[in-house]
């Protein structure tokens, strides 16, 4: 059996804290088994690398891994993406179509979103989950299927269920193994060492000397809570990495890259005028530190 630690380098995971590390230890047990397992935790935490953990280790990881984002497919194709579909079973369905329980069959699904899933689609997957069976949307004919179902969410599922947003039986279906990803304020000692590491590839990424936070500034980083989690951190970094003329960051600058805790404008995924804004100063960058 693969320690923690070199699952950790093999998955390119960061930190050492305790809530992580049992939540890889738990991942890597198990594995050899087809228990379905729910990761939970908040939004960003890097829920996506246990289910990859999982699949690796498995005696299906020959066989195919698909990852599917519930939440991002529309609801009225999200059974067809799923379960495939015949031949003029809707407008559109111009040809007979598998579906990823079909494609993935011997290996793993990964469902992450589960809870954004409608009730109608979470009867079919119970019915997998039950029995291995489904049916392609405008066909009466059942079909088999071995896969291992890995699922994810950021919800809280008994909210959800008390809402009847959620089955009950499908849930304890899903979490015959519940492993939880602690959100990153409660790994105080990960954060700095997140954000050295995300400085040091986004300076690599854009050729420009790396950035480096003054001692107040760690502590700026270290109060913050973080609402994005590992998503937010990576993602400002890797702004102050391309914006910022100064290689040392103050808590004054970085505090401008800080949204309030509580306020849900997180920083935006860099794109548009302000990808060119990056383009710009790196190039800018590139012919201060790299001109012959």
């Amino acid at each position: 059996m693969e320690s923690i630690q070199a699952i950790k380098q093999r998955f390119e995971i960061i930190g050492n804290d305790v809530k992580l590390n049992r939540a890889i230890e738990k991942s890597i047990q198990v594995a050899p088994t087809d228990i379905s397992v729910l990761v939970t935790g908040e939004s960003g935490v890097g829920k996506e690398a246990l289910p990859k953990i999982i699949h690796s280790l498995s005696h299906r990881k020959h066989a195919k891994y698909i990852a599917v984002n519930c939440g991002a497919i529309p609801e009225g194709t999200i059974d067809s993406e799923l379960f495939g579909h015949e031949k003029g079973a809707f407008t559109g369905a111009t040809q007979t179509r598998s579906g990823y329980f079909e494609v993935a069959d011997g290996g793993t699904i990964f469902l992450d979103e589960v809870g954004e899933l409608p009730l109608t689609t979470q009867v079919r997957l119970l019915r997998v989950l039950e029995n291995g069976e489904f049916l392609k949307v405008g066909s009466s004919q059942v079909q088999k299927t071995d896969v291992r179902i890995v699922a994810a969410t950021n919800i809280n599922m008994f909210e959800a269920i008390k809402k009847e947003k959620f089955r009950e039986d499908l849930y304890y279906r899903l979490s015959t193994v519940e492993i939880n990803i602690p959100p990153l304020r409660e790994r105080k000692d990960d954060i700095h060492l997140l954000f050295r590491k995300f400085a040091s590839d986004f300076g690599q990424k854009y050729k420009m000397p790396t950035i480096r936070l003054e001692d107040d500034a760690i502590q700026l980083l270290l109060r913050y809570r973080w609402p994005g989690n590992i998503r937010q951190l990576r993602n400002i970094a890797e702004q102050i990495s391309v914006l910022e003329e100064s290689r040392s960051i103050s808590a004054a600058t970085l505090n401008g890259y800080l949204p309030n805790a509580s306020s849900s404008n997180l920083p935006a995924v860099i794109g548009g005028e302000k990808k060119k804004a990056i383009l710009a100063q790196s190039a800018k960058f590139c012919t201060k530190y790299f001109s012959i």
